[in-house]
């Protein structure tokens, strides 16, 4: 997982970065006309990094099946393009209320939550819970998740990954989020919520 967050970090940010500086450049997967132009240099990134992470792991026995989830997001203005795969998570947090945006990729979300016999805390106890169903570098071709969203003044966004919204519920979250304008002290306080 390690290796393969570094990969994808790379990968995204490398495309990102080359895409804000020269608008001559393909677009290997294709333009989408239904997203931005920044939605659609997010998607791209996101699909570079699944096929970096896949060809690493097929070259490379030691990688054999690693993967990692993503959230990322690309601000441009006021506009936010949000792609994410996995169950790393994107809030918002606008005006003391927060909001999940993104849909985790996880057994729990897309399989057990549809079950009519199931409720929340038997989902919640579930051994396959945590499974995820979709991540980056595990096949060829991958879901990415995008979202277009326009921010307001004085909002607050949050990417994490299970590390921390699995150890620090919502409630929690966003009560910690609102009570601390300071975003570097904001963070080292999730860091510590989330490993006590």
């Amino acid at each position: 997982g390690e290796v393969a967050a570094a990969l994808a970090i790379d990968a995204i940010t490398s495309f990102i970065r080359r895409s804000a500086e020269d608008i001559d450049f393909s677009w290997p997967y294709g333009i989408d006309r239904a997203l931005s132009y920044d939605a659609n240099r997010l998607r791209t990134a996101i699909h570079l990094a699944n096929r970096k992470i896949f060809r690493a792991a097929e070259s490379n026995d030691d990688f054999s099946g690693m993967g990692t989830t993503i959230v990322a997001m690309l601000v441009s203005g006021q506009n936010m393009a949000v792609g994410h795969v996995g169950d790393s998570r994107l809030y918002l947090m606008r005006a003391g209320t927060l909001q999940q945006l993104t849909a985790d990729d996880s057994w729990a979300a897309t399989i057990l939550a549809h079950d009519p016999r199931l409720n929340a805390s038997d989902i919640a106890k579930h051994p396959m819970r945590n499974v995820l169903t979709n991540v980056l570098g595990a096949r060829e071709q991958v879901d990415v998740h995008l979202s277009e969203h326009v921010l307001l003044p004085g909002d607050t966004i949050l990417l994490c990954s299970d590390g921390l919204h699995g150890a620090v519920d919502a409630v929690t979250l966003a009560s910690m989020i609102a009570g601390q304008p300071d975003v570097d002290h904001l963070s080292r306080q999730l860091v510590e919520a989330a490993l006590e």
